[in-house]
């Protein structure tokens, strides 16, 4: 053992390397559901925690993966994509977003999802010292993979009082000046934020004056409410010079597991990112992208999705508030960020958003996900398991059944 543990990368922790011994967020998560599901199977878990869609891939997008995995044609590394995917990625932006300026031969690369994608970036702009700055709580591959590579992340809270935007006037001058890439996320996971014109304006001016680029994760883009319409950071002037944006299908199209997403933008990004992605990857299968490009030409699909999610909302903000939760129904993403309870009527002092997460799962089977980066907050999801309104009710009813019996204080 100790022949291979002196020998791995001081970046993983060099001889101290264990993973055992790192508690990750939803590691410790799945390990209390197992429990709380051990100690009471007849208790069902209310899962509000789940991070990816409930349904699976729309019958025609299977079908169409069907079709194509067969053909002779498509057995062939796909390396960087295939045109055609590209053009109906580009063809997407722009019926969904506006963008008509987004060239699909040199502006647009598909990746294995969202997250292989944020890893490949760093090494496309990271020296050794170099900056990523990275919006907290969040996706944290980009910063990660920043660290892998000898860079430094400082972090952006996104604190409730700024409306859950980074506040850049707090950067210190001496990071700016170290500084290479931007990291945002909007509509924003987990706090459910959406963007502004005026703020993408704000980041581009900011990326201009510091000359640092811009990456924009619209992983949850399409997925908007009550009137709020998709918006790119890439509509905005000056944005496709200092930045690129990533576009993913797993949330949209129900595709989690599909893994194919794309990034968009300034053509030299493109351009670095290819070059970097042709030497980690062979592409993604063929047959997943054409049926990808199914799934873009049908934001139908998104559009149920965002109406089931709409509903859930509705249902799940009535209830909180009931309870004495400050809640609020987002206009994106399906997630809905609250301040964490104060305690319990029965003496029980809260310290932190994990106290209160393991709290709910232990008495109450109640699974959600803690953030104490900014603030105490839970993060809960309403992708659920249910299979129509009524049992989104029903759902709903126990989940305040559970909740009240708690006595929480706010």
């Amino acid at each position: 053992m100790y022949f291979i543990r002196n020998k791995i990368a001081d970046r993983l922790g060099g001889k101290d390397f264990d993973t055992s011994k790192k508690s990750y967020k939803f590691m410790k998560i799945k390990k209390a559901k197992a429990e709380a599901m051990a100690d009471h199977p007849e208790i069902p878990i209310i899962d509000l925690g789940v991070g990816e869609p409930d349904l699976p891939a729309d019958p025609m997008v299977v079908n169409t993966l069907a079709a194509e995995a067969g053909h002779r044609e498509n057995r062939w590394y796909a390396d960087n994509g295939i045109p055609v995917f590209q053009e109906a990625a580009a063809k997407y932006l722009q019926n969904t977003y506006g963008l008509q300026n987004i060239n699909p031969d040199s502006e647009l690369l598909h990746g294995i999802g969202a997250k292989s994608i944020l890893a490949l970036l760093p090494l496309c702009f990271i020296n050794p010292g170099d900056i990523t700055l990275a919006t907290v709580p969040g996706y944290p591959v980009i910063a990660t993979n920043t660290k892998h590579l000898g860079g430094e992340v400082y972090n952006l809270p996104l604190y409730k009082e700024n409306n859950f935007y980074p506040d850049f006037s707090r950067i210190p001058d001496h990071v700016l000046g170290r500084a290479k890439l931007l990291y945002i996320n909007y509509p924003n996971n987990p706090t459910g934020q959406v963007a502004t014109a005026e703020f993408y304006k704000h980041v581009v001016d900011f990326a201009y004056r510091n000359d640092i680029v811009v990456i924009s994760d619209a992983s949850y883009g399409a997925i908007t409410f009550d009137g709020y319409q998709p918006l790119s950071f890439l509509s905005v002037d000056g944005a496709k010079e200092v930045g690129a944006e990533i576009h993913s299908l797993s949330k949209a199209f129900n595709m989690t597991g599909w893994r194919l997403a794309f990034i968009a933008g300034n053509a030299k990004i493109i351009e670095a990112y290819g070059n970097v992605k042709n030497n980690a990857d062979s592409g993604q299968f063929m047959a997943i992208q054409k049926a990808g490009i199914t799934a873009l030409a049908h934001p139908e699909i998104t559009q149920a999705n965002c109406e089931r999610y709409s509903r859930r909302f509705d249902l799940l903000i009535e209830t909180l508030q009931e309870i004495g939760f400050d809640a609020r129904k987002p206009k994106g993403t399906f997630y809905c960020y609250v301040a964490i309870p104060k305690g319990t009527k029965s003496g029980l002092i809260f310290e932190n958003a994990e106290q209160v997460s393991n709290y709910l799962i232990k008495e109450a089977h109640i699974s959600t996900v803690p953030w104490d980066d900014a603030g105490a907050f839970l993060r809960l999801s309403v992708t659920f398991e249910a299979k129509d309104y009524e049992e989104e009710k029903l759902i709903m009813e126990e989940l305040k059944d559970r909740l009240s019996r708690l006595e929480l204080v706010f």
